[in-house]
């Protein structure tokens, strides 16, 4: 738009400067041809001077008549006439006051609605001071430029689409590699940053601009990788002085002479160090999650199993909880899902787990799976404390921990992290839907491999 813009002013600037220019090519013609026929008018008096009055008068009308329909006097300095007007249109003619001229004049003016060009030129003839006026009119010229300018004007819309759509065609031809360098950017998340943007040799800006990219993509991928590393390492190391402390303190707890308040302590000890390892168990699926986009080898399965067999341990401790748990899916099996078992399975618990946490006796918790010809959905609602529209957006990142009336519930803000993770080596699209005091409805869609 601006370069359709910028062109159209620069096609009417130029158009109005070449107007003026051949206004002004045209009036200097037209002084020209006034000034050559003052010149022939001259020499025609200097020839008739020896010649009677009568004589001189017919040449004079003669060459008025030839030259300019008629439109040319010869005047005294007084204003009058040296001779009769060789035509009705002379005499009629608004000539312009000559008395006194003592220069040559170059006059535009208008008689009988029409504008003319008047030359006015003082002239000696043997010591008789004279005046000669030729006039010429202006219509013709006013036509060629006004020919010109309806033409510009007509041109122009048409210069405007050609130069637009030469101009959008050159821009996206410029602009392409930005796209592709934007595309490539846009492809590439923490864990493909392996990945480089592609450089065209064009040695401009948009060169420097990949390679900068790709150089800034080299630090963040190393900068990645020590954190995966530490993280890892962090997890690897610390499970084992963890095990230890939970393998002493179950020892200690099995001393028939410990008194009650070391009993309680150790036992403490225990239960910490389980939650610890769970967190480190986390921690280090999380760093392999990161490092290995797919890490198990996904075959076709019988979703209704996973569903059945997750549900069946779910179902015992929602008893224990007093909760109401109802499961249904298809009695035919369903397997046409690409997965990993034990990973579905995870992820399934994950989702009945907060379930559990966060729904009260007597809550309700519901599990379907139901399957079309595309794809099978699994669906974990319950009638929990519900999460706040607030933090919907962020309850699958890591460590997220939503409102204090859910953060009173164990937890680490990694399980949901995981879940995500699951979903996406598995192609499926997990998404949640909740109110604050009326429950969450989690919901996981997997797509259908060709049978």
């Amino acid at each position: 738009m601006w370069f359709g813009c910028i062109f159209f002013l620069g096609c009417l600037l130029f158009g109005a400067a070449m107007w003026f220019n051949l206004k002004r090519t045209l009036t200097g013609e037209r002084y020209q041809t006034l000034a050559r026929r003052l010149d022939r008018l001259q020499g025609l008096l200097r020839d008739d001077s020896d010649q009677s009055e009568s004589d001189r008068y017919q040449d004079f009308k003669d060459f008025a008549h030839a030259t300019g329909n008629g439109l040319s006097e010869v005047m005294r300095p007084d204003g009058e006439r040296l001779f009769p007007s060789p035509s009705p249109a002379a005499a009629s003619f608004a000539w312009p006051q000559c008395v006194g001229a003592q220069t040559e004049q170059f006059l535009h003016l208008n008689s009988g609605g029409q504008s003319y060009w008047v030359i006015v030129r003082p002239f000696s003839l043997r010591g008789q001071q004279l005046v000669l006026l030729a006039a010429a009119p202006e219509g013709a010229n006013l036509m060629i430029l006004h020919n010109f300018w309806r033409g510009l004007l007509a041109s122009l819309p048409i210069l405007l689409l050609i130069s637009s759509a030469g101009g959008y065609w050159i821009s996206r031809r410029a602009l392409r590699p930005v796209d592709t360098v934007t595309a490539s950017a846009r492809s590439i998340g923490i864990r493909s940053l392996s990945e480089r943007i592609p450089v065209a040799e064009t040695g401009d800006e948009l060169q420097r601009l990949a390679v900068t990219y790709n150089e800034m993509l080299e630090r963040l991928e190393a900068a990645v990788k020590r954190l995966k590393q530490f993280t890892a390492d962090a997890s690897h190391e610390l499970r084992g002085p963890l095990s230890f402390t939970r393998t002493v303190a179950e020892v200690a707890l099995r001393n028939p002479r410990l008194d009650s308040e070391s009993r309680i302590a150790f036992q403490d000890i225990v239960d910490e160090s389980e939650k610890a390892a769970r967190l480190l168990e986390q921690m280090l699926t999380l760093a392999r999650s990161d490092a290995e986009p797919v890490d198990r080898p996904l075959v076709p399965l019988n979703l209704v199993d996973v569903v059945e067999e997750t549900c069946g341990l779910a179902q015992r401790l929602a008893a224990e909880k007093s909760l109401m748990m109802n499961v249904s899916y298809p009695q035919q099996p369903i397997e046409r899902v690409l997965g990993d078992f034990a990973s579905i399975r995870r992820l399934l618990w994950i989702l009945l787990d907060n379930s559990l946490k966060y729904t009260d006796a007597p809550g309700q918790i519901e599990v379907s799976l139901v399957a079309n010809a595309d794809n099978a959905t699994i669906c974990v609602r319950d009638t929990g404390v519900g999460i706040a529209p607030s933090d919907l957006p962020y309850i699958f990142d890591r460590f997220y921990r939503a409102d204090p009336s859910r953060s009173q519930v164990e937890g680490n803000g990694l399980g949901l992290s995981i879940a995500k993770w699951i979903a996406n080596i598995h192609h499926a699209d997990i998404s949640v839907t909740s109110n604050s005091g009326e429950g969450t409805t989690f919901t996981v869609i997997f797509p259908l491999c060709c049978p």
